[in-house]
């Protein structure tokens, strides 16, 4: 079966998700090394109030996948270049952190590379926007606040340090850091996909920020990237041709740090949502508003899938888990 008939056979669960009422739309898309892709859209981009048709040009809240695209990508130039020490504690970056307890507050001993992987047993929510309407004290507020220390577990909390400390480094807020990276998109709204009516804002969020932290923050390192199909698998593509010219920054995003994680990157596990017949050498993030991205350096190729699936509300069962994995099995011709 050659990519095509992969592609048509993958395509085939999105449309049916579609057709089923549990997601709006979207777009899939897969790109290999050599930089041949196929991309395809289905369903709408808004319901409500309006709607209007998902297309190939649509763009989308990442969500949790600016973890990957922007944050871990920004944090290990640094490490290259020699400006941040993977192991040593955030408070070589931010020496303000649990200032008032420096000999007790166990939160001055996480490291970067703890924070990466998700090893640093700070909660995985927690409703930093409730606190306040102030951006910096609301900083201030998660840099001060005396966390709760348990098990390691994929924490957002993680990469909002993550994000203070590149502030504090590159002297500029996230948003300001890096063209059409911030709390809201900054093109023509009309070109996003719809997320959801947020019950705080009291809207129809299309084009700024679904998560409820990073629009507070006014940007933060666990959301807030825009992006479309082709953006994102431009994206994974130069991963792609990093791996061929055997840079060692691709290994190193896969190089192990927790038990199903690498430097910011989920890494294959039983049930994961890239399935159970990518090669070891893939890695995938998934974002809350229904996108996703996986690159199988092995095979050469990467696929996204981008849906709108928390639109009109997350409060329903879009089913996205089993889809991923449909989509993800399909590809490699096992549907």
């Amino acid at each position: 079966m050659d990519r095509h008939a992969k592609f048509d056979a993958a395509f085939a669960h999105l449309e049916t998700a579609v057709a089923n009422g549990n997601i709006p739309g979207g777009v899939l898309g897969l790109v290999s090394q050599d930089g041949g892709t196929i991309v395809r859209a289905a369903g709408e981009a808004q319901k409500v109030p309006v709607t209007r048709p998902m297309t190939t040009d649509t763009w989308f809240d990442l969500a949790s996948v600016s973890k990957v695209a922007f944050t871990t990508e920004r944090i290990m130039a640094h490490a290259r270049d020699g400006r941040i020490e993977l192991d040593a504690p955030l408070t070589v970056l931010i020496p303000d952190l649990r200032q008032y307890h420096p000999e007790t507050a166990w939160e001055r001993q996480l490291t970067v590379r703890q924070c990466l992987g998700h090893q640093t047993g700070l909660p995985a929510v927690f409703p930093i926007y409730t606190y306040g309407d102030d951006p910096d004290r609301l900083r201030a507020f998660v840099l001060q606040h005396e966390w709760p220390r348990g098990a390691a577990v994929y924490s957002c909390i993680n990469f909002i340090l993550l994000g203070i400390a590149l502030e504090r480094l590159e002297g500029n807020r996230l948003r300001d850091i890096d063209p059409g990276f911030g709390f809201a998109f900054s093109g023509d709204r009309g070109l996003t996909a719809a997320t959801e009516h947020c019950n705080w804002r009291d809207r129809m969020l299309v084009g700024e920020v679904h998560d409820e932290n990073c629009f507070a923050l006014e940007g933060a390192g666990n959301a807030g990237l825009f992006g479309n199909v082709n953006s994102v698998l431009g994206f994974a593509q130069h991963l792609l041709e990093l791996e061929a010219a055997g840079d060692s920054h691709t290994r190193l995003l896969r190089t192990q740090i927790g038990p199903t994680r690498g430097h910011g990157w989920e890494l294959p596990h039983p049930d994961w949502s890239g399935s159970i017949y990518c090669s070891d050498q893939t890695i995938g993030h998934t974002g809350f508003t229904g996108t996703g991205l996986w690159i199988d350096f092995a095979e050469g190729h990467a696929w996204t899938l981008l849906t709108n699936r928390v639109h009109p509300s997350r409060f329903r069962e879009s089913e996205i888990i089993p889809l991923r994995q449909a989509v993800a099995a399909a590809l490699y011709g096992k549907d």
